[in-house]
């Protein structure tokens, strides 16, 4: 629910009240309850394993989620009948996945009934289509008044379908790769809007780029002599930007970590004169349009886009001052979402481009941005089968018909992506804990750690959210398990294939006449 507004009630009630409060707010559009507790009582509520963590005072559940429900329970069962203050926070806004009594819906359709209608019997991400058009429409709404590119960020999801709808939209697009911009093209974006970053790109895919008129970052010394080498073979000037590494702290995983010293990405910022003078030296070429810099992933301050800004400023005005014309500052992607679904509330495009807006205005320069997983992360579910529910005496285990192969996120960075169960569970099914794992020979092999849940039935579903970006595009055949198909829920409600499951015949075909 990115950027959706809330408001809030707050009334002083029992504790029992509290707790049946909670539970008729899980079946409307309340997005967290907050039970505020006596002090003289936390002291017992913090000897409970469940809310050591919880800070002194409240404790904030996402009430909407079955697996908190326990915890509003636990909660007033350990304060007796003392009151509690209870503030319900009511989510304002438009979400693609919701729940109502129990069933899970992507926009207005049952996700039970589109696995019936549909007959799956595989695991599968479902999309909606609108929350892609308003995720869009967000950052176009931030940008209005700006001189500006979105360019969505290919690697995060690159279904042709979903890439046909960007370019119709009027997204440019960012790539990676060689087939990533062929692709594109394919999908109908103009070239002139897009980037080509990378810090290994080949010499054949850059001549390609060049003579397609896409911009391209400089990243390394033998990358500027590739580039030259490219605007040389097609006789088109390559319009290109260096690629700074601003060494702000994004304060992410290391792994998506991009705008550091220690970054594989990037020039040597004190080799900057040198690059300059190559420049300038092969000016029939190249021509120098902007500077570039991408700071990592999955942040959640857009303070440090800022802070980024005001380096690349400095640089800017270092290289102008060589008499080149720069139009360009491409500050990157890699806005954070709401990942662990706690309404928490995360800085929105409106929130990132206000922090650059006077910089890029001041300075006369286009900006462009790089979305990728807050465009496409919001806007799908990985939907899998129970096949059955066990324990090995230490742990219980919720085991499906989807993998690590399907979706990879949780076992190569340890990353949370909430689970949910599309139907209520069965009545009286008791609440535990549990591993949600997947039939790949790998211990590794999890979709979600110590996740709450009600037990659910073998054959009933679950969804893994916000699986969007890195999810399908990670995707592998380890195990021989086939990649999924993909559906997405269009804006009049009708359910459409946007991609083929694979078989074993798909697999086989790479061998034949061999």
């Amino acid at each position: 629910m990115t950027g959706a507004k809330c408001i809030s009630a707050s009334t002083v009630v029992s504790s029992s009240v509290a707790f049946q409060k909670a539970g008729a707010a899980a079946a409307e559009n309340v997005r967290n309850i907050r039970l505020s507790v006596p002090s003289r009582e936390f002291s017992r509520l913090r000897l409970s394993q469940q809310f050591r963590g919880c800070r002194e005072g409240f404790i904030l559940l996402s009430v909407h989620k079955n697996r908190r429900l326990s915890r509003a329970a636990t909660v007033c069962s350990l304060v007796a009948d003392k009151n509690v203050t209870i503030e319900t926070e009511v989510a304002k806004g438009v979400a693609a996945f919701t729940s109502k009594n129990g069933f899970l819906y992507c926009e207005n359709e049952m996700i039970q009934d589109i696995i019936e209608k549909e007959r799956m019997n595989r695991c599968f991400y479902l999309y909606s289509k609108p929350q892609l058009t308003r995720n869009y429409q967000n950052y176009e709404q931030a940008l209005d008044g700006l001189n500006s590119i979105i360019g969505y960020a290919i690697k995060a999801n690159n279904n042709y379908k979903i890439l046909k709808h960007f370019a119709k939209v009027g997204s440019g697009a960012v790539l990676v790769s060689g087939l990533e911009l062929e692709l594109a093209l394919k999908a109908g974006f103009d070239p002139t809007r897009c980037v080509f970053n990378g810090n290994g790109k080949l010499p054949e895919e850059l001549i390609f780029a060049v003579r397609k008129g896409v911009l391209v970052n400089i990243d390394s010394e033998f990358d500027l002599e590739h580039i030259v080498k490219a605007g040389a073979v097609t006789g088109v000037k390559a319009k290109v930007l260096l690629r700074i590494n601003p060494d702000v702290d994004p304060q992410v995983h290391p792994y998506v970590a991009t705008g550091n010293k220690t970054s594989k990405f990037g020039i040597r910022n004190e080799k900057l004169e040198w690059f300059l003078d190559e420049i300038k030296k092969h000016s029939n070429e190249v021509e120098l349009v902007g500077v570039h810099c991408h700071l990592g992933s999955t942040i959640t301050k857009v303070n440090i886009f800022k802070d980024a800004a005001l380096v690349m400023l400095q640089y800017i005005g270092a290289i102008r001052s060589k008499g080149f014309n720069l139009q360009y500052l491409n500050i990157g992607g890699g806005l954070g979402i709401d990942y662990q679904h706690s309404g928490a509330v995360l800085p929105t495009p409106t929130d990132l481009v206000d922090t650059v807006r006077e910089i890029v205005k001041a300075n006369d320069l286009t900006l462009i941005l790089e979305p990728g997983r807050s465009l496409v992360g919001n806007t799908a579910a990985f939907v899998s089968q129970v096949i059955g529910v066990k324990s090995n005496g230490n742990k219980n285990f919720i085991v499906i018909n989807g993998s690590m192969s399907e979706l990879i996120r949780p076992s190569l960075y340890g990353a949370y992506q909430h689970i949910e169960l599309v139907t209520p569970p069965p009545v009286g099914a008791e609440v535990h804990v549990f591993d949600v794992v997947g039939p790949v020979c790998e211990s590794a092999d999890f979709l979600g750690k110590d996740r709450e849940l009600p037990t659910p039935k073998d054959g009933s579903w679950l969804v893994v959210h916000d699986a969007g970006a890195y999810c399908m595009a990670m995707a592998s055949t380890y195990n021989l398990r086939m990649r999924p198909a993909e559906y997405w829920v269009t804006e009049d409600g009708s359910v459409a294939k946007i991609r083929h499951a694979e078989t074993l015949a798909d697999h086989l075909r790479h061998f034949e006449g061999l």
